[in-house]
């Protein structure tokens, strides 16, 4: 079983480094390797809008670019700057789309948080049904 409130607390964590200086909404994640590993992302905002990276993606793309590609479960925190999360945010879906990159949809965990206590956890098939995958194009191999 995996440790919840551990990966909360990382997710947490991760959020004191969010950079958010347009929207002053700071979003933290953890991302649980398949080897134990945890990889913590943060959202970091651009005056140009469209260059901002969510946390979920700024932990997957950093574990990536450090050779790891199976990952068991991220949780995800958000809200104000300078304040504790005041409800329960999700993965956008352009974040749901990265994941499905890397992790079976039926397998990967999606813990989303307000705190170690109030958490609600999915698998990824569950936020992205049906959702295109690797094995959608290596069926036309």
């Amino acid at each position: 079983m995996l440790d919840y409130e551990k990966l909360i607390t990382e997710a947490l964590c991760a959020r004191e480094k969010a950079y958010v200086p347009y929207s002053k909404f700071s979003v933290g994640s953890a991302l649980l390797c398949d080897s134990g590993e945890i990889i913590r992302g943060c959202n970091i905002e651009n005056a140009a809008y469209s260059p901002t990276n969510c946390a979920e993606r700024t932990a997957v793309f950093k574990a990536v670019s450090e050779g790891k590609k199976e990952f068991k479960a991220i949780a995800v925190v958000g809200g104000p700057k300078d304040a504790p999360p005041a409800e329960i945010i999700s993965p956008c879906g352009v974040c749901r789309q990265v994941l499905m990159e890397f992790c079976d949809p039926y397998v990967f965990e999606v813990i989303m948080a307000k705190n170690t206590r109030e958490y609600k956890v999915y698998k990824l098939d569950e936020l992205l049904p049906e959702g295109f995958s690797p094995k959608n194009l290596l069926k036309n191999k």
